[in-house]
């Protein structure tokens, strides 16, 4: 895995080409969107062989499924084969969370929240019993991610969670060393500024971006 303390999660990975070449330089979780307005989605079948492939080849990097507002009787259907990560990018609740994490132990679950000012923050630690990292993401009428919009900076001042956090949202490699400096997340969660085309990843920027993390 990578040397740097800071996780990096790449996200709308699209082939198992891609999903294999990225997993081998280190990247410690890849997404896969499950959201079927995303123009990074990937139908279920797919998603399978992308996932059953990185578990073979690269066990230890965590296979993430993106979800959106799903009944927890679908999830649990649909959800809970190849991959070991459950990343949650709807308006689920509490009580939603709570459900979840009981019917599926084995599985880890992330819960973003999009950020759209600052009262937005309110309540996000209440869930830390619930799930096992929180994701910050920005908010945006027309989508509930992969915008390319950033968190205002004023709102993650001295962020604390009790569950480890990552930062999404208008990453690029550009904005890293500020972040790593000043915000401090336990991991950066990056899609629409790495790549050629939606759900289609520059290999050298992903470099790129590892090699700024680790300096």
């Amino acid at each position: 895995m990578l040397e740097a303390k800071t996780l990096i999660k790449i996200c709308g990975i699209t082939t198992i080409k891609q999903a294999l070449d990225i997993a081998e330089l280190g990247i410690d979780a890849i997404g896969v969107i499950s959201i079927k307005e995303s123009p990074r989605y990937v139908p279920h079948k797919n998603k399978e062989e992308i996932f059953r492939n990185l578990k073979k080849f690269f066990p230890e990097t965590k296979r993430v499924s993106v979800i959106k507002n799903l009944p927890i009787e679908q999830i649990c259907t649909n959800f809970t084969k190849s991959e070991n990560t459950l990343q949650l990018h709807g308006d689920e609740d509490l009580s939603f969370c709570k459900s979840l994490k009981s019917q599926l132990p084995q599985i880890e679950l992330w819960k973003a929240f999009r950020v759209k000012d600052i009262s937005s923050m309110n309540g996000i630690e209440s869930f830390s019993k619930y799930i096992d990292k929180v994701l910050l993401d920005s908010w945006n009428k027309e989508t509930y991610g992969g915008s390319g919009i950033r968190i205002q900076a004023n709102y993650l001042k001295d962020i604390k969670f009790s569950k480890p956090w990552f930062l999404a949202g208008g990453i690029s490699i550009e904005w890293v060393k500020e972040i790593l400096e000043n915000i401090k997340p336990d991991g950066i969660d990056i899609s629409s500024s790495i790549e050629i085309s939606p759900g289609i990843k520059d290999i050298e920027k992903i470099k790129e971006l590892i090699e700024v993390i680790k300096k």
